[in-house]
């Protein structure tokens, strides 16, 4: 790799890394709720946004893996029918 790269590269990855803007995690939704249910006495409604959270995280990944997923099946298939078609010609 190009020296010259490979230094820009590394300076993008520290800027990166070092560069943090703090920023709040909730909505403004989801803090009103749970500042409700503090005064309400409730507890569960933190465990209930934070699976929630985890919901909406998880589901693209899910998709993007069953994509793959057909895609490795279809490309193993296809490799398959080539290996034997090779075999059959010869």
């Amino acid at each position: 790799m190009n020296p010259k790269k490979l230094v820009g590269i590394l300076l993008l990855l520290a800027v990166c890394l070092f560069a943090q803007v703090p920023a709040q995690g909730q909505c403004a939704m989801c803090k009103s709720n749970i500042e409700k249910a503090r005064e309400n006495g409730e507890t569960t409604v933190g465990n209930t946004l934070n699976n929630g959270i985890l919901y909406l995280l998880v589901l693209p990944y899910a998709i993007a893996g069953a994509f793959g997923f057909i895609y490795y099946k279809k490309y193993k298939e296809k490799k398959a029918a080539q290996a034997l078609l090779s075999q059959t010609k010869q």
